[in-house]
């Protein structure tokens, strides 16, 4: 569970038989909020299985070989501009699913609610719960040293799942603890309202993924990273005596892209490639980061108009 394309195919398997186990029990229940679950964790499993395609293309792309050569040459930017536009789909999808089940669940209390089977619906509420909570602990834990946004969003749909089914265990209980009572009539609504109150709760949880997903993809200036590119430029320039600098980054994904230009006097004595390429060693150190993720391009000219 160190490597985060494992960790991506353990979520698909294990998302795969909740939302089949999900489905079956929903029918057999008649629990539209079950079956909304099982729904839920297959659009997300689909999504899982993009997720790993994509981390497996930045992977092969990264790293060494024939195979990394050959993809590298017919796609010279690799691939990291796909994950910010994976986990916007994610988000969008998974607040699309919620916002038709909330409008299914309004309508269906509006029509005298659902009868349910609690039985049923009790075992699968407890298994499911289990199931979700452990693997996104799992999740969790792995992901402290892979560092994924994948993982990271997939180990907080997991959560989300978990409280889905934990939500509808307290109600299922709920429900089969009022048949014996006078207000059985309450029964009926349960299902739909407590899929209401959980969708209501679901919907704006992917939002700040689709925000950072939709920066990402518009390529929008990370203040951090830009401060910091900043300042080591500023130290550079005094330091070696050039006139100024101009820098251009962006985050896309897991990859932090970094050019920047120095523009050195019209004057400046004749210096060895060496000597320059010792001013971006010294850049590239103090920037930091240095890996197959981080694509920093450091140019020296004379001409202003090269920096634009």
């Amino acid at each position: 569970m160190r490597d985060e394309r494992a960790v991506l195919r353990l979520s698909i398997l294990v998302t795969v038989v909740v939302a089949g186990f999900g489905i079956v029990f929903g029918l057999l229940s008649g629990s539209f909020s079950i079956v909304f679950d099982g729904v839920y964790s297959l659009a997300d499993a689909s999504m899982s299985v993009l997720a790993l395609i994509v981390a497996t293309l930045i992977r092969r792309h990264t790293a060494e070989g024939e195979a990394s050569r050959r993809l590298a040459e017919r796609f010279n930017m690799g691939f990291w501009h796909l994950e910010p536009m994976v986990l916007g789909i994610n988000g969008t999808l998974l607040c699309g699913v919620s916002l038709y089940a909330l409008i299914n669940a309004i309508g269906s209390l509006l029509s005298g609610g659902r009868h349910l089977e609690f039985g049923f619906a009790i075992v699968y509420a407890v298994l499911t719960s289990l199931a979700c909570f452990g693997l996104a602990a799992l999740e969790f834990r792995a992901n402290r040293q892979i560092r994924s946004d994948f993982v990271a969003l997939d180990a907080k749909a997991w959560v989300m799942s978990g409280s889905i089914s934990l939500a509808l265990l307290i109600a299922f209980m709920l429900g089969a603890l009022l048949e014996r009572t006078e207000q059985a009539w309450l029964g009926p609504y349960i299902d739909p309202a407590v899929l209401a109150v959980i969708c209501l709760i679901i919907i704006p949880m992917p939002i700040r993924t689709i925000r950072q997903a939709l920066s990402d993809v518009l390529m929008v200036t990370p203040p951090a990273l830009k401060q910091q590119v900043d300042s080591v430029a500023a130290q550079v320039v005094e330091r070696h005596g050039f006139i100024t600098w101009q820098a251009y980054v962006a985050k896309v994904g897991r990859a932090r892209q970094i050019e920047l230009y120095f523009i050195v006097p019209a004057d400046w004595p004749a210096w060895t490639l060496a000597q320059w390429d010792a001013v971006r060693d010294e850049v590239g150190e103090a920037i930091g980061g240095e890996g197959p993720n981080r694509w920093l391009t450091i140019a020296f000219t004379t001409d202003p108009q090269w920096t634009r």
